[in-house]
């Protein structure tokens, strides 16, 4: 394999320091900070490197202390805070210059048979119909419109995972509407067959959006000049088996906005309606202050 995401791939292999501590590079994207979903993602391999292949991970909890550097290595330490007969549970700091960055709770348990029922896939178009960024631009320019270029730049620019909003209209005009928001997403090279390869890449593709659910009921986006935005804390809960390389729908919504505080939820569903995992998170939408 080769390209973005063999290099993907590369940055969750973490390397072994001894005692449940290992270490991670990061994709060298050009931005200032790392991104969150790479150290939840690279978190959540290392814990699962502390637990038997036979008791997958179901839910994890993250809280994003302080931003990290993308030209420093990250030191991930597992704590084994309990093996139980069916679940288990870790803690992972991750750290960088003496400094924690990241902290996050996972709980794994055993297959079981049990209830069964799951929320409906909403009613969108499939991905093949939803246009890439840059078709998106051209017919937006078609009908006297423009994508501006940070949006299509985010939306259309190299990357390991594929994103196609279903409602990009609502970058044309800044105007308020029903906060919700649906993207397809998948890898955009063919993974191996390793579940634990696919949790890591959902993990690390579940950071993508989400926030800026937050703001749509005010017309506005992360990628406004006037918002500072951060992850504050991210959950998962996986449901059920999928593969990330195949198209899932990542449905989003935000219930509620206060104190430069956002709170968005996100639903993944397979092609075929599977409902595969859930996420929650927060994050600061800030309004950004004129520099003195």
């Amino acid at each position: 394999m080769a390209g973005i995401v063999a290099e993907l791939l590369d940055i969750l292999d973490l390397a072994p320091l001894g005692a449940d501590r290992f270490r991670g590079e990061s994709l060298q994207t050009g931005w200032f900070r790392v991104f969150g979903g790479q150290v939840v993602a690279q978190a959540l391999v290392a814990a699962s490197r502390t637990v038997p292949e036979t008791r997958p991970p179901h839910s994890l909890h993250a809280y994003f202390l302080l931003g990290g550097d993308p030209k420093a290595p990250i030191d991930y330490a597992v704590e084994r805070i309990r093996d139980g007969r069916s679940f288990a549970t870790r803690r992972v700091v991750a750290t960088q210059h003496d400094r924690a960055i990241f902290a996050m709770s996972v709980s794994y348990h055993d297959a079981e048979e049990g209830a069964v029922h799951q929320a409906t896939m909403p009613d969108v178009p499939p991905p093949e119909d939803v246009a890439e960024a840059p078709a998106a631009a051209a017919q937006a320019a078609r009908d006297g419109a423009v994508i501006p270029a940070p949006i299509l730049s985010y939306f259309g620019r190299q990357r390991p995972i594929e994103l196609r909003p279903v409602e990009i209209e609502r970058y044309l005009r800044r105007a308020p509407r029903d906060p919700r928001f649906h993207v397809w997403m998948r890898a955009v090279d063919r993974l191996p067959d390793d579940p634990a390869i696919h949790r890591a890449v959902l993990a690390y593709a579940s950071d993508m959006t989400l926030l800026d659910a937050t703001l749509i009921p005010h017309g506005q986006t992360v990628f406004d000049g006037e918002i500072q935005s951060a992850s504050l804390d991210h959950a998962l809960w996986l449901h059920r088996p999928f593969r990330a390389d195949d198209w899932l729908l990542y449905a989003q919504d935000s219930p509620s906005a206060e104190g430069a505080r956002g709170f968005a939820r996100g639903q993944i569903f397979s092609r075929d309606g599977a409902l595969v995992a859930s996420v929650a998170q927060e994050g600061m939408i800030r309004p950004r202050r004129p520099k003195a």
